[in-house]
């Protein structure tokens, strides 16, 4: 089940307990959707690294044509795709269709590249990725203070970037799915700790 069932479910359970005449306090409520983001957040985190089975000089390799491709504003997984359905050599990283093939591929998601902070960067926003968004755009938090993060899904709907005499500075804007609209501004320069690649 995706996080929206589970969610739905949770509600609807929640429902039939109010027309039962045994409803929950909300308390009660909400310690069972904090026990099941805890379940969900320890299942995201043994979710297997396909980065992880390469071996260092294979990664070595795959990290630097990722970063050379995104580079060149052109996504590294199209571009491997595309070599793949023409048939032609993909340099370096032919190790990957040769030994690793397509579900390795498929399993690869941007959240995947947050281990290696060379490349995290090197990955640019589109329009129509999913990512997260902290609070903090919005409000004062702390890690350990009264307020503290928490993070909403949102889909990017626009990117714009912006030369001011030698420097480039990128916003977009951002679509949470309960409906509100965000423009991040400094997406990549000041803003990157307040979005994160969403974890699956």
């Amino acid at each position: 089940m995706t996080p929206d069932e589970i969610e739905t479910a949770l509600q609807a359970a929640f429902n039939s307990c109010d027309a039962a005449s045994c409803p929950l306090t909300d308390r009660q409520k909400q310690i069972i959707l904090q026990v099941i983001e805890q379940i969900r957040g320890a299942n995201i985190s043994n979710i297997a690294n396909p980065l992880d089975e390469l071996s260092p000089e294979e990664l070595g390799a795959f990290l630097q044509f990722v970063k050379a491709t995104e580079g060149e504003n052109r996504t590294w997984k199209v571009q491997l795709l595309n070599d793949w359905l023409h048939e032609n050599d993909s340099g370096n990283v032919q190790f990957i269709r040769q030994s690793y093939g397509l579900g390795w591929l498929n399993r690869v998601e941007p959240h995947h590249f947050n281990k290696y902070a060379d490349v995290e960067d090197a990955l640019k926003l589109r329009v129509g990725d999913r990512i997260e968004i902290c609070n903090g755009l919005w409000e004062w938090v702390q890690e350990n203070g009264p307020c503290e993060p928490q993070w909403f899904s949102g889909i990017v709907l626009e990117i714009e970037e912006i030369t001011v005499g030698d420097s480039l500075s990128s916003n977009c804007v951002v679509k949470l799915y309960n409906g509100s609209e965000y423009q991040i501004q400094g997406i990549y320069q000041w803003n990157r700790f307040n979005w994160r690649w969403p974890q699956r």
